[in-house]
């Protein structure tokens, strides 16, 4: 887990904002030294690199590509369903409920999912495939949880709106980022440039959203809102 998540750590900043690291070692290189007398070697690097101020970001495999290029679209949108859905466990952490936990694994495993996608098999070497492989295990993990919530929930009759409080319209939120993520990433597939698994988790992930929502919905007593078909 540590060797994914230092290898999530790396595609995240070369794959959004390039070499971060870059800005110490230029610094060391031409010795410039810091008001107080420090080398500004010592000091964290900047947020900020300016490497993609032409329109260009890095892989992980040392790639340059436009920002608009799909790998960055799919990493752009897997940040944006780990934050809605650290959103929605800080109204969930609110209620107390134990299964944030499972959230915040979720989270994780969306970080090795980024460092998937940031590492195209097409200019991978061995190196990189052995740090950013993805298994089929976290899928069947997310299958488990499925099972085990929808056991417990009444029999889906109608078709549900995003509703039910906001803990679960928080959840419902999160599972319409998913699918999005997940169709930017099945391009990437079926092109051969990043894991079957990736999608296989994004579909299931979802699908546990869903249900959970609806879990939350029951647990707090919250009325889910039915579609109605509009009168004349």
């Amino acid at each position: 887990m540590l060797r994914r998540a230092a290898a999530a750590a790396a595609a995240a900043v070369r794959g959004l904002r390039g070499p971060l690291g870059a800005v110490g070692q230029r610094q060391q290189r031409s010795g410039e030294g810091s008001p107080d007398g420090g080398s500004r070697s010592d000091r964290a690097p900047k947020i900020y690199t300016r490497t993609g101020d032409a329109g260009f970001s890095s892989t992980f495999t040392g790639e340059r590509r436009p920002k608009a290029d799909r790998i960055f679209e799919a990493l752009g949108a897997t940040d944006e369903l780990s934050s809605a859905i650290g959103l929605a466990g800080e109204f969930m952490s609110e209620k107390g409920y134990t299964f944030v936990e499972q959230l915040h694994k979720v989270q994780c495993m969306l970080q090795d999912v980024g460092s998937n996608i940031a590492t195209p098999l097409s200019s991978a070497r061995e190196a990189h495939l052995k740090r950013t492989s993805f298994s089929e295990k976290p899928v069947l993990e997310l299958e488990q949880w499925i099972d085990s919530y929808s056991e417990q929930l009444p029999p889906l009759r109608a078709f549900i709106l995003p509703s039910g409080g906001k803990s679960s319209a928080a959840l419902h939120f999160s599972r319409a980022v998913c699918r999005r993520a997940e169709r930017c990433v099945v391009p990437l597939v079926q092109a051969g440039e990043a894991d079957p698994n990736v999608a296989k988790y994004l579909n299931r992930l979802s699908d546990y959203l869903f249900v959970l929502a609806r879990y939350t919905a029951m647990k707090e007593g919250k009325e889910e809102k039915i579609y109605v078909k509009p009168g004349p």
